[in-house]
């Protein structure tokens, strides 16, 4: 299966200013993500979207295939990123080059490793379904079956659906949540529905004991603690 690696780094973050190439742990993010992905047998073709100067230099020293810059109006706080992974299959397809799927690494999850992205080429591949996420379990607080949604009396109704609550913890079947660590994708799904997630969708569980998803400052910290612990 030819499988696409696209990491998105785009310029001008508002959480974490600069922090696709912000140093962590001695390194610009992007590095982590970078060299893993290189790494990986399975993996056709590495690009690096990105519409910052800076951080395409970086890319470049890494050894990521850039292609292209990314277009302005394809940057943005708001842009999907369904439009990015798009624009970037457009181009290759204008070149007469051809996919069976891409795979999404976000920067925001440096912990990542090797052998979890070969492990989750292998079950989507062997799934044969339309895409492949990884998730996070929801802690049982949280789980969707002891959740509560208004109803039209403006009194809470069970989440699910069921009348009667599941009332012990061993009893509730297990949930997950994504948590943007890897996204695989048939090129189709995702040029015909526009969409990360196709009709069928097999999963891959992060370890929540290395994760951390990027977002704001006090993200930054938790992965800075997680460096000292991991050295």
């Amino acid at each position: 299966m030819k499988i696409l690696a696209i990491i998105p780094a785009r310029g001008g973050s508002k959480g974490v200013p600069g922090k696709n190439i912000k140093n962590l742990g001695g390194k610009p993010l992007l590095t982590y993500t970078a060299e893993v992905a290189i790494k990986s047998s399975y993996l056709s073709e590495i690009i690096l979207s990105s519409d910052d100067e800076n951080i395409i230099e970086i890319g470049r020293k890494l050894g990521i295939n850039i292609p292209f810059i990314r277009p302005e109006h394809l940057a943005h706080d708001n842009t999907p990123t369904i439009d990015v992974i798009i624009h970037a299959l457009e181009w290759y397809q204008s070149q007469n080059i051809f996919f069976d799927a891409v795979c999404l690494l976000q920067v925001t999850s440096p912990f990542r490793t090797v052998a979890f992205i070969n492990l989750a080429i292998e079950k989507f591949i062997n799934s044969n379904c339309d895409s492949l996420v990884s998730v996070l379990q929801v802690p049982h607080e949280y789980n969707p079956h002891w959740t509560f949604e208004v109803n039209s009396d403006g009194n809470l109704k069970i989440a699910t659906g069921e009348d009667e609550i599941i009332t012990r913890r061993q009893e509730l079947p297990k949930a997950y949540h994504r948590d943007g660590s890897i996204y695989i994708t048939k090129t189709n799904v995702l040029l015909e529905q526009k969409s990360l997630l196709g009709k069928t969708t097999a999963f891959i569980e992060s370890d929540a004991n290395s994760y951390v998803n990027i977002d704001t400052l006090k993200d930054w910290e938790k992965a800075e603690q997680l460096i000292k612990i991991r050295k």
